[in-house]
């Protein structure tokens, strides 16, 4: 059987995380003596927003903008209105890294998510210590002992928490953790190909009060438009942003969709 993205990418991450020998105490000890964290769950709560994505490449794309320059982005962001960002910390297959999410915060006065593969409490520990304000958890990464875990040790370190899904099943494993954020990711992480309508299939069966976020294959406003529709709190968008010749205005017209849609 061919490998996928996914097989390839968790491979990676979880070698290195056996490699790690660094101490969970130590890093919990370091995790929680850091500053508080800004709040990204209620960031998402006042109306449409738009969590806007520092990313240079992905593996299906290649190369986005391989050289961007972080704080310039984010500033440019938040000039848009964007109501929080998500920084790929991922070196190897994104071309992130944890200086990109500390420039970026540090240049902002909104909330920032680690956007990553969470394979180990470390990994947890890691998001915090860096900077991030929330964390990703994919279920289709992950098993429900870890996914629990996970969950329970960032809420603990005063992270919010994403909880990525792609499918009905997934929605399922997420809704046993209480969740207060819910990302639908329309990209298949097997064939990383995008379904747009993934999100507005999904949306009936989030329940109310947890924070929807629809993810992937949004390249503008008429892309947001449905997922508005659907109920969607948020959008986040990396790419069609990145590529924008004015990132602050893309930001603007994506919020502008939700404007008058009785949210």
């Amino acid at each position: 059987m061919a490998q996928t993205y996914l097989d390839a990418i968790l491979r990676a991450h979880r070698a290195s995380a056996a490699d790690d020998e660094r101490t969970l105490d130590a890093l919990l000890d370091e995790a929680r003596a850091c500053p508080a964290v800004r709040g990204f769950e209620h960031s998402l709560r006042d109306g449409f927003s738009v969590i806007a994505e520092v990313k240079r490449r992905s593996p299906s794309k290649g190369a986005i903008d391989a050289d961007l320059d972080p704080v310039e982005l984010a500033r440019a962001y938040e000039r848009g209105g964007a109501a929080a960002l998500s920084v790929l910390t991922d070196a190897d297959h994104f071309g992130g890294s944890p200086d990109d999410l500390a420039a970026a915060r540090a240049a902002v006065h909104i909330p920032v998510l680690r956007k990553d593969f969470t394979v180990s409490a470390a990994d947890v520990c890691d998001a915090r210590i860096m900077g991030a304000d929330a964390v990703l958890l994919i279920v289709a990464a992950l098993d429900d002992v870890e996914l629990s875990e996970f969950h329970a040790l960032a809420r603990e370190l005063g992270l919010d928490v994403v909880v990525e899904v792609h499918d009905e099943n997934e929605l399922d494993r997420a809704m046993a953790l209480d969740p207060r954020i819910i990302g639908v990711n329309q990209r298949d992480l097997v064939t990383f190909a995008v379904d747009t309508e993934r999100a507005v299939h999904l949306a009936p069966r989030i329940p109310p009060g947890v924070v929807r976020v629809a993810e992937s294959g949004i390249g503008g406003p008429d892309d947001a438009e449905p997922l508005v529709a659907a109920g969607y709190d948020a959008v986040l968008v990396g790419e069609s942003l990145v590529r924008a010749p004015d990132r602050a205005m893309a930001v603007s017209a994506l919020r502008a969709v939700g404007n008058g849609a009785g949210r």
